[in-house]
């Protein structure tokens, strides 16, 4: 089986690409694909949070094991993707927070003349710098989280 996977940059611009890749590859052959195709040199850390279709940000799949956390080269794609787990957030190069929406789009039957993983879609380019990240304030701080527009709310994970 093939995931189709749809990879958006958290930005206001649309950066997006679509990639294929096998049911059977693992986290760590996902991360690779997202670097390769967005140009990023890869020798930064990076982890997927399983998310809802709300982009909550849940457990983690590091790239190295720190503690007792799921790890990319051991964790396959199909042994979490199911019909209730179909999207993730991926952060890449900590210090930047580049930070992708990842949503399984389709699943279908693998080309045996396509090689795996590869890029089918390819929208907008990849800014310089990552995105500013504004995060809302602790609400035990006094901020009262009523006073932010639906976007604002929407965009704070």
């Amino acid at each position: 089986m093939i995931y189709r996977l749809r990879i958006i940059l958290d930005s206001e611009e649309d950066v997006i690409r679509d990639l294929e890749i096998k049911s059977d590859s693992s986290f760590e052959d996902l991360h690779s694909a997202i670097v390769n195709s967005f140009n990023f040199n890869g020798n930064e850390m990076a982890s997927f949070y399983l998310s809802d279709d709300t982009w909550s940000q849940g457990e983690e799949i590091t790239l190295e094991s720190f503690r007792d956390e799921k790890v990319m080269k051991d964790t396959s794609l199909k042994s979490v993707i199911n019909d209730s787990q179909l999207n993730f957030i991926y952060v890449y190069d900590f210090l930047k927070l580049w930070t992708f929406f990842v949503e399984v789009v389709e699943i279908c039957d693998e080309d045996e003349s396509s090689i795996y993983p590869q890029t089918i879609f390819s929208i907008g380019m990849i800014p310089k710098n990552a995105p500013n990240k504004t995060f809302l304030e602790d609400k035990s701080k006094g901020d009262d989280i009523a006073n932010y527009d639906e976007e604002d709310l929407y965009n704070y994970f």
